[in-house]
């Protein structure tokens, strides 16, 4: 996984979902990277069951394209050569693995090949078809060309593909009709509730110490603030209520086009 986390007892989909396994007793490998910025080295942490190997790479998140761009292309060697240094003498049953990012099937192949181990793709991001949706460059160039043929070999290098709708489902097999149709189904977003229930007394507390009305309807966004959320959307969204006094809106968050959206609250 391109996630960054230190301990599998953190909250996301991803050790979510990964905590299943350790709890049903199987032994997990996870690979999660460490970007540069951090000025940490690769390091292997073991917690019972499970070991996460933080392997060094350049940085992706909330950086210009050029180097995102660099960096992604060199996560399949570097990811590959961690295995063979670090899991050498071990045997993988299963190897699982995400998107973004696309660049993962040289990685994928050679576990599989390897170790006889079955493949499962959870499909998050649609790639590079959502970069031309962005606009970041058009189906006739050669990165368009080059990322589309890593998608296609990452589709066939997997048994199985979950996507998050029924709509990825269709969308994946109406554009890559070679794909076994039978590999494919949903596999939605995976999460362990945890019940946060609190009384009206405490919500008004916690309302009240971060200047949030008690008497209007709150919108919270929580996430990532790049292109692909749109945030010219999000301003429109905002304008949209701007003189409509009986809501409140908390965005939380980080990303490359944060800046657009502070000036607007500043200016407005």
């Amino acid at each position: 996984t391109l996630f960054d986390f230190k301990t599998m007892n953190e909250k996301n989909i991803y050790t979510d979902l990964l905590r299943v396994f350790v709890k049903e007793g199987h032994n997990v490998v996870v690979i999660s990277p460490t970007e540069r910025r951090h000025g940490d080295e690769t390091r292997l942490v073991q917690e019972g069951n499970a070991q996460i190997l933080k392997l060094k790479i350049g940085n992706i998140q909330k950086t210009n394209i050029i180097e995102k761009g660099i960096s992604t292309v060199l996560l399949e060697p570097q990811m590959k050569a961690a295995i063979k240094k670090y899991f050498r003498d071990t045997k993988f049953d299963m190897v699982m693995y995400s998107t973004p990012p696309i660049t993962f099937a040289n990685v994928i192949k050679f576990v599989k090949k390897r170790d006889g181990a079955k493949t499962y793709l959870l499909l998050k991001d649609i790639f590079p078809q959502n970069a031309v949706d962005l606009g970041m460059f058009s189906k006739k160039s050669p990165i368009y060309k080059m990322f589309r043929n890593k998608e296609k070999s990452l589709y066939k290098l997997s048994d199985f593909i979950g996507c998050m709708t029924q709509a990825n489902v269709d969308f994946v097999l109406n554009n890559n009709p070679y794909i076994n149709s039978e590999k494919v189904h949903i596999s939605p977003n995976s999460v362990e509730f945890l019940d946060k229930h609190i009384d009206i007394e405490s919500k008004e507390k916690i309302r009240e110490k971060y200047g949030v009305p008690t008497d209007k309807k709150v919108f919270i966004y929580g996430g990532n603030l790049g292109r692909p959320q749109d945030i010219p959307f999000i301003i429109e969204c905002l304008k949209a209520n701007k003189n409509k006094d009986d809501r409140f809106f908390i965005i939380c968050g980080a990303g490359t086009e944060y800046s657009t959206l502070k000036t607007y609250v500043e200016t407005e």
